[in-house]
């Protein structure tokens, strides 16, 4: 009886979780869009969302952004010139981490994952204010996959669509 309570709990042991990250949800709803610099202007290329310890950061090519209004929307796919990350770090992270010449050095990235698929869409609409016009780019984020290399799972439950709205003057 002895022998069967010791392998129970031996083979309890050895199923338990070895520690690896589980990522079920993405959820940057009520987390406003930022940026490095005072601005947004068209040669703008990187744009993040931080929410506590996790951040979603979007790069797109110098350019992307223009200053003239979008016919609907105008479709990115993630590829290596348009790319979208998630980070885990280990503690709560600011615009100084991106934004800072020399880099940070904490909080550390514990895991990141690299989209491998879908499409960011900007909408570009003119806004006119007496004889100065400024440009609203709304960002949103479709189909996006993202798949941890860890455990190859898919993140599902994936709340990400709007990313958020940015001006150029």
């Amino acid at each position: 009886m002895k022998n069967l309570l010791t392998f129970l709990l031996c083979l309890a042991l050895y199923s338990c979780d070895d520690g690896d990250l589980q990522i079920e949800t993405i959820n940057f709803d009520d987390s406003n869009i930022a940026y490095c610099g005072s601005s947004v202007t068209t040669s703008s290329t990187l744009f993040f969302k931080i929410v506590g310890s996790e951040a979603l950061i979007l790069r797109v090519p110098s350019g992307t952004l223009k200053n003239e209004a979008s016919d609907g929307e105008v479709e990115y796919p993630i590829s290596s010139n348009t790319t979208l990350a998630y980070r885990i770090f280990s503690d709560n992270v600011t615009n100084a981490y991106f934004c800072e010449e020399i880099p940070v050095t904490e909080p550390t990235v514990i895991q990141e994952i690299e989209a491998e698929g879908g499409s960011v869409l900007i909408t570009t609409t003119a806004i006119v204010d007496g004889e100065s016009t400024s440009y609203e780019h709304s960002i949103r984020l479709s189909g996006i996959t993202f798949i941890n290399s860890s455990n190859n799972q898919r993140i599902t439950d994936l709340r990400i669509n709007e990313f958020g709205t940015v001006t150029t003057n």
